[in-house]
């Protein structure tokens, strides 16, 4: 089960708003969602979280570059919203590298040579998705100090777990608006 809402910061205290994530496919979509919740370029946070999973955090001021923190990478990766939050900048690789060796493979798409009779546990794991798996840390990624600034330190941050959103939402004195959208 996920969980999306947008957060943005006014002159009376927090806005929330539930958000729909089908029709967003990038980084930069997902910005552009959060710059329309805020026409006075006011800090726009929003907060996905996947039921005992991972969470994330995007943090959008104005036209700066969006700030983002997942709590766990490699359960982000397995899942489609994750994927929009894990770019190759957030994961210290380079535009269009997946992991996968592609001198490794022939032609017809496969790995060269036949997988040992001890692997068979591993032969329904393509190389594509192997070496996803090895590119994707476990583990948290992004910027710790996302909302150090708004009362959550980066070593609270770290710490949250279950259900995050809520626990960030009270730290931000926005529980009630964010309940209202849930």
């Amino acid at each position: 089960m996920y969980f999306a809402a947008l957060l943005a910061r006014t002159e009376d205290g927090w806005e929330a708003s539930d958000t729909e994530l089908d029709d967003v496919e990038t980084l930069s979509d997902l910005a552009d969602l959060a710059r329309e919740a805020s026409p006075d370029d006011d800090t726009v946070l929003v907060l996905i979280e996947q039921e005992e999973g991972w969470f994330g955090v995007v943090r959008v001021d104005g036209e700066e570059d969006p700030r983002v923190y997942v709590s766990d990478a490699a359960a982000a990766a397995r899942s489609s919203y994750g994927e929009i939050l894990l770019t190759d900048e957030l994961l210290g690789r380079a535009p269009g590298d997946d992991g996968t060796d592609l001198d490794a493979l022939d032609l017809d798409g496969t790995e060269d040579g036949e997988p040992d009779a001890g692997d068979a546990d591993d032969a329904d794991v393509g190389p594509a998705a192997a070496g996803s798996a090895d590119a994707v840390p476990h583990g948290p990624v992004g910027d710790a100090r996302v909302l150090e600034d708004l009362g959550v330190t980066e070593k609270e941050l770290r710490s949250l777990a279950g259900d995050a959103v809520n626990e960030i939402a009270d730290a931000l004195g926005a529980s009630e608006v964010l309940e209202t959208v849930r």
